[in-house]
């Protein structure tokens, strides 16, 4: 296991280094001229000059390459263009709201979506099973938008149960007052797409021999579902919620945006549209960076679930 986890560490620097080299020729190559975005359409040459001077763009290629791969190996990622905020103290300051949305979005999920999937492949063929998957087909074709803008209109407006909008400084507050609303919608979308898709898991387990031998032996079809098709079918459902996984540390842009959470996601989205080179470079690599260790944690955690895979 130390030999696999040693070897696996080791191969995530190549991969790390592509992702980072990737990242910053695109910029370079695609990006256009950062002074004359910040500059804006009234800044003369020379202040353009200035601009580009105070943000090394005049030094040569491989001396800013350079300045980039210290500021990732010391997790100094400089400072924001446009704010001047050091992009680690805004990732600080912004994960906090974006992980209290985003962790009981993943855990509610796997929690419903699991069993209810279960309940639906037992009883697999039935009409309860069509008009379920009919039901979750037509939740999964409706755009996220019109859940915001249905449920900012029913639970706020009509119902008054939560507020449209707010955030505060207290963890507490925001998880019981502000976050139910945009974490009820996100599972309300979420739950469809998975429930389909862990019982195709499901289904798949429930067609293999080692079931029609336990029902041979006797064994009642809740002992079966249970004891062996579900922990069979974990595997799969891990790598999905392995997928999903990185994207809790990077939120979602439109929960963020519509429901005002200062989050990483919304404040990713500004970050895109003035052209904040700085924290879009490292929310690009220590996103890179997040997969690289779930992906990991994910291979680790089938060992957990089956004895029988083996770690090469």
């Amino acid at each position: 296991m130390l030999a696999y986890l040693i070897r696996r560490l080791w191969q995530m620097v190549p991969t790390l280094l592509g992702v980072v080299l990737l990242v910053f020729f695109l910029f370079k190559a695609f990006g256009g001229d950062p002074a004359e975005i910040l500059g804006g359409l009234n800044a003369t040459s020379q202040q353009i000059e200035q601009i580009r001077e105070q943000l090394g763009l005049n030094r040569p290629v491989w001396e800013q390459l350079g300045i980039f791969l210290k500021q990732i190996v010391s997790f100094d990622w400089g400072r924001s263009w446009a704010t001047q905020e050091a992009v680690s103290s805004l990732f600080g300051s912004r994960l906090p709201a974006t992980l209290t949305v985003m962790v009981p979005i993943l855990i509610l999920d796997a929690l419903l979506a699991i069993p209810f999937a279960l309940a639906v492949a037992a009883v697999r063929g039935s009409l309860t099973d069509r008009a379920i998957m009919v039901v979750t087909t037509v939740a999964l074709s409706i755009s996220f938008l019109v859940y915001v803008i249905v449920g900012q209109w029913l639970f706020a407006f009509q119902l008054g149960w939560f507020p449209v909008q707010g955030w505060t400084a207290s963890f507490w507050t925001n998880l019981t007052t502000y976050a139910p609303l945009p974490i009820l919608l996100a599972v309300m979308v979420g739950v469809s797409p998975q429930t389909r898709l862990y019982r195709s898991f499901f289904l798949d387990e429930i067609g293999q021999d080692y079931v029609r031998t336990a029902r041979a032996k006797g064994l009642t079809e809740r002992a079966i579902l249970l004891k062996h098709v579900l922990r069979n079918a974990l595997i799969p459902i891990l790598t999905n919620i392995g997928v999903q996984l990185p994207g809790i540390f990077v939120g979602s842009f439109l929960i963020e945006v519509f429901f005002s959470i200062p989050g990483i996601g919304r404040e990713v989205l500004l970050a895109v549209n003035r052209s904040d080179y700085p924290v879009i470079q490292a929310v690009t690599i220590y996103l890179a960076m997040i997969t690289m260790l779930v992906n990991l944690l994910t291979d680790l955690l089938y060992k957990l679930v089956d004895p029988r895979v083996v770690l090469k």
